[in-house]
């Protein structure tokens, strides 16, 4: 039996849960009146005081640390269990890395008619640590501000999607994205479904980032106290275009909607009520089956969700359902790439192409002493859920705090309480009992903004 400090009861947990959100609600809606930042709006376009040219950049570095539990059972047992290594490396179970480290250009040209972004990224992350070089391209866009109430971006830029996805990383409440976004969202290239044994199946770039390269008719209109954006973007489907090819040639298509109920505020820190809806389709190319043959499947996103922050308090929940193209972990949830004990096997990236997954989360802060926030996050994913022998169900308990030392420095604390299982198996399946050896995660982070 697992220690008892380092795991939870899952009931327990939901029903704890369930009453610091309900609690947070009630001091939200019966309180005093707070902050939904229009993601759509801050990055795409520039407010009429910017500059031609403003440079921005930030640098995150964090420590994370597991209790590194082996695989202990399957053809890898004994070796390292992917999910208690951490990432992007998963070389070992506590690491020190300068995770993030962006420069960019933002700017206002032509009287407000053009506005500009152009920002690199670097750093131990699953973006730049993916394929060469080791800084990416991130974000390269252009804004053309003249037809009314129909912006249009054109580049590489966050496709109009999860709330989660959306908000820059720098202004991430939590050091770890959920594993709903994190999974089926947040999309890995791979050429394969990962059914060859002797091929470890590599990404054949970075994850997207949530971003597509493409084109996108934004705008935002008002009705009262309300303010609703909208969105549509015809993508690539290939992610970081640059460094990745996995689209099939036909366009991906994006629709977002939001509606705002304004309190008042500015920026990433306004307050408001926002109701979120979005809906993403496309196809991709994969070499599928025993014969790996090329084929082409459906990927289809969607969700919805609602930002509610007031004087002290926020509270964030969000809903997706992926359908087509779903991520399926690694072979023995061994490290990809490594050898299984017997040497005929190579643990390797699996896709479901035809599967379905969905998945949630509900998220509550408080912010004390005008410095200090206090948040708790319980997300879940359903992954697989076709099948009994593919379901997987990931849960986790995420308690934090962050320390604002002033508006260009942060400092985060995470403790994620982590239960993993195939609901569809026996308890003494092997599945199960890898997925009970999974380690919680203590994390902490220091954002440098600039």
């Amino acid at each position: 039996m697992r220690d008892l400090e380092l795991k939870f009861n899952h009931k327990g947990q939901v029903l704890a849960t369930g009453l610091l959100l309900i609690g947070l609600l009630s001091n939200l809606l019966y309180g005093p009146p707070l902050a939904a930042a229009n993601w759509i709006m801050l990055q795409g376009i520039e407010p009429p005081s910017a500059p031609a040219y403003r440079p921005f950049g930030f640098v995150g570095i964090d420590y994370q640390q597991t209790r590194g539990t082996a695989l202990p059972a399957g053809p890898w047992q004994g070796q390292p269990l992917v999910l208690n290594q951490i990432p992007p490396k998963l070389e070992g179970s506590s690491e020190l890395q300068v995770s993030f480290a962006r420069l960019g250009l933002r700017g206002r040209l032509l009287d407000g008619k053009l506005n500009y972004w152009i920002s690199p990224l670097a750093g131990d992350n699953p973006v730049s640590q993916n394929g060469t070089p080791n800084v990416k391209l991130t974000d390269v866009s252009a804004t053309l501000n003249l037809i009314p109430h129909a912006r249009i971006r054109i580049g590489q830029f966050k496709y109009p999607g999860s709330e989660e996805g959306m908000q820059p990383t720098v202004l991430r409440d939590y050091i770890r994205p959920t594993a709903v976004n994190t999974q089926i969202v947040n999309e890995r290239p791979l050429d394969s479904d990962g059914i060859p044994p002797t091929n470890a199946n590599e990404p054949t770039g970075p994850v997207s980032g949530w971003r597509d390269t493409g084109i996108q008719l934004f705008d935002v209109f008002e009705t009262g106290a309300w303010e609703h954006t909208y969105a549509v973007m015809a993508g690539t489907g290939s992610g970081l275009a640059i460094y990745n090819g996995t689209g099939s040639g036909k366009p991906d298509w994006w629709l977002y909607w939001s509606s705002e109920l304004v309190f008042g505020g500015k920026g990433p820190f306004r307050d408001g009520l926002k109701l979120i809806g979005w809906y993403q389709t496309g196809e991709r190319e994969l070499r599928a089956g025993v014969a790996q043959t090329r084929q082409t499947f459906d990927r289809t996103r969607y969700g919805l969700g609602a930002t509610l922050r007031r004087g002290p308090w926020r509270a964030v929940g969000e809903w997706i359902k992926a359908d087509g193209m779903i991520f399926n972990g690694t072979d023995g949830v061994a490290v990809p790439g490594a050898i299984s004990n017997d040497g005929r096997l190579v643990a390797s990236y699996n896709v479901l192409p035809e599967n379905q997954a969905d998945g949630w989360y509900l998220d509550g802060g408080y912010r004390l002493l005008g410095s200090w926030e206090l948040r708790a996050r319980y997300d879940r994913l359903n992954r697989g859920t076709d099948s009994d022998l593919t379901e997987r169900r990931f849960e986790t308990l995420t308690l934090g705090t962050t320390y604002r030392v002033n508006k260009h420095v942060r400092l985060l604390a995470d403790y994620q309480f982590r239960d993993f299982k195939a609901p569809g198996l026996a308890g003494g399946a092997v599945p199960n009992r890898i997925l009970d050896d999974v380690d919680d995660v203590f994390a902490v982070r220091v954002w440098a903004r600039f």
